[in-house]
């Protein structure tokens, strides 16, 4: 059932994508009962390419939980973009380190307020020359232990088959096939008031990043590999490049 209670903006929004969605993909949704129906909540979930927030918003709607996505602060301050993301309850946030802490709040109120808040912990597509996930940065782990609130994680394929970030190919065919599937909430207990200190956001980055990549094993059959080391190489070469050491700490500074 479809969210109630929504904004006129809102409510068009997913008339405008629904629809275009039953045409240009063939979707296979499982695990929508895990999801809170009672209060917001976080999702993890990992960025095989710029067309999946499309495929997780579908799910997510359409399993009863309006989707509230991450953007640029920016984009909230221009003309007529900007009201409009607000609107419809997509979520600003600061980049850089000088704006973390902001951020989070912003993150943590979002959630407080209802929803289905994604996050990409990985902060952009992934780099795997297979598509598989990488490490994550913290900004899903410290909102998730400022707010207690369900971290719900979930796994998508199919959506690099409408745009694949390795060659920028972009394919326009209908009933594309794609699949979410959602885990049950994680069990963050173990960090319950604790300290947030690197260590312990690293901990729990990590137990995000490997139930997600565990989940998209089950979508794609076979066993997963290692989560994958970010490194800032460009994507033709980067299996060599990232043989090369690289600080876990600075790459995962950020929010996304």
């Amino acid at each position: 059932m479809a969210p109630h209670r929504l904004g006129f903006l809102q409510r068009l929004a997913a008339w405008i994508v629904i629809p275009a969605m039953r045409v240009w993909t063939r979707p296979t949704w499982r695990g929508a009962h895990h999801m809170p129906t009672d209060r917001g909540f976080i999702v993890v979930v990992n960025h095989s390419s710029h067309f999946d927030p499309f495929p997780v918003a579908d799910f997510l709607y359409s399993n009863g939980a309006w989707p509230r996505f991450l953007g640029k602060a920016s984009l909230f301050r221009l003309p007529v973009v900007g009201p409009w993301l607000g609107r419809i309850k997509q979520v600003p946030v600061e980049r850089g380190s000088a704006e973390a802490a902001q951020s989070v709040e912003t993150l943590a109120a979002a959630v407080r307020e209802g929803g289905a808040v994604v996050i990409y912990p990985e902060g952009t597509t992934t780099r795997h020359p297979d598509l598989w996930p990488m490490h994550g940065k913290t900004g899903a782990a410290r909102v998730a232990l400022l707010t207690g609130a369900p971290v719900v994680p979930v796994a998508q394929w199919g959506a690099h088959r409408v745009f694949d970030p390795r060659d920028s190919t972009f394919r326009l065919a209908p009933r594309t096939p794609v699949t979410v599937l959602a885990g049950p909430p994680m069990d963050l207990s173990r960090w319950a008031g604790v300290e947030p200190t690197r260590a312990v956001l690293d901990e729990v980055t990590e137990a995000m990043m490997t139930e997600v990549r565990d989940l998209l094993a089950e979508i794609r059959g076979g066993t997963p590999p290692p989560l994958w080391q970010y490194s800032a190489a460009p994507r033709r070469g980067r299996a060599e490049a990232a043989s090369e050491p690289v600080g876990r700490a600075g790459e995962r500074e950020g929010m996304a």
